[in-house]
């Protein structure tokens, strides 16, 4: 089968304003985290552990069990059982190839996955250069917005596919993305002495969420198809099963005891479980 003889698919202006917004809302959490960095006097470690596991346990549990099904289904209708199978599997892992990829161009000081504390960072750095520190703001601003990238694509993309799978998926990615807003503004706000200028540079890395639904708008729906779509599907589903488990889950439990974060883990399966039945 050739791919121009694929179903195509089409949208509402509505359920695309649905995705773009819900992209947008998981994208600006980061400026959650400046201002809990302002205006907090210790990060709460517990509740950090829990979030973050909660926030894994959201989207493995969806990855595994919705988003590679539906990819998986959509692909096999396509392309036929075997090959269709076979394609799910490759684009899931081709998935996870490209976070990885994002992962090792970006150097260590400045990977954003690698969380401080908010004590951590500021009796830290004030001991620094404010250039250094600048430096290490902005840099870490950058590392984010890359990572936040692909996060949008897959934000929009589950979004479009249905508003049940979205939602849960940008409350996961928003909360993940609440400590890496702490990651911009600490450095910045004690280089320049300016919680506007930490604010804003927390604010615009996480406008990559949304400029990469806005890319996948671009590039993607001109061509989207079932074979398009179920590919991306089942990509995004690698991507954030790769974000789970080398970013959120060892995060969790480097910042509370290693039980908490698993209660985390399991809340976030429990809560995305029920919500599937509930909005079925």
């Amino acid at each position: 089968m050739i791919l121009s003889d694929l179903t195509e698919i089409s949208y509402t202006n509505q359920e695309l304003f649905i995705a773009f917004g819900l992209t947008l809302l998981a994208g600006l959490s980061t400026g959650i985290g400046s201002t809990i960095a302002f205006f907090a006097k210790r990060t709460s470690t517990k509740f950090l552990s829990i979030a973050l596991g909660f926030s894994a346990g959201v989207m493995i549990y969806i990855s595994f069990v919705e988003i590679f099904f539906e990819a998986k289904d959509i692909l096999t209708v396509e392309l036929g059982t075997r090959i269709g199978h076979l394609t799910t599997v490759f684009a899931f892992f081709t998935g996870m190839l490209v976070i990885a990829v994002i992962d090792k161009l970006v150097p260590s000081f400045e990977n954003p996955h690698e969380l401080k504390l908010i004590e951590e960072v500021s009796n830290k750095e004030e001991l620094k250069k404010r250039s250094k520190l600048l430096r290490m703001g902005l840099l870490s601003a950058f590392a984010i917005a890359i990572h936040n990238f692909p996060e949008g694509i897959a934000v929009f993309i589950a979004s479009l596919k249905d508003f049940k799978l979205g939602l849960p998926i940008a409350i996961a990615i928003a909360i993940h993305n609440i400590p890496e807003g702490i990651a911009i503004s600490v450095p910045v706000y004690h280089a320049t002495g300016s919680k506007k200028k930490a604010f804003k540079y927390s604010f615009l890395s996480g406008l990559a969420e949304p400029v990469g639904a806005v890319v996948a708008f671009l590039i993607l729906m001109p061509f989207l198809n079932n074979f398009v779509f179920g590919f991306v599907f089942a990509s995004v589903a690698g991507i954030m099963v790769f974000i789970s488990l080398d970013h959120l889950l060892p995060a969790a439990r480097e910042y509370g005891k290693p039980h908490l974060a698993l209660y985390g883990l399991i809340g976030g399966m429990f809560v995305m479980a029920g919500s599937l039945i509930l909005l079925s």
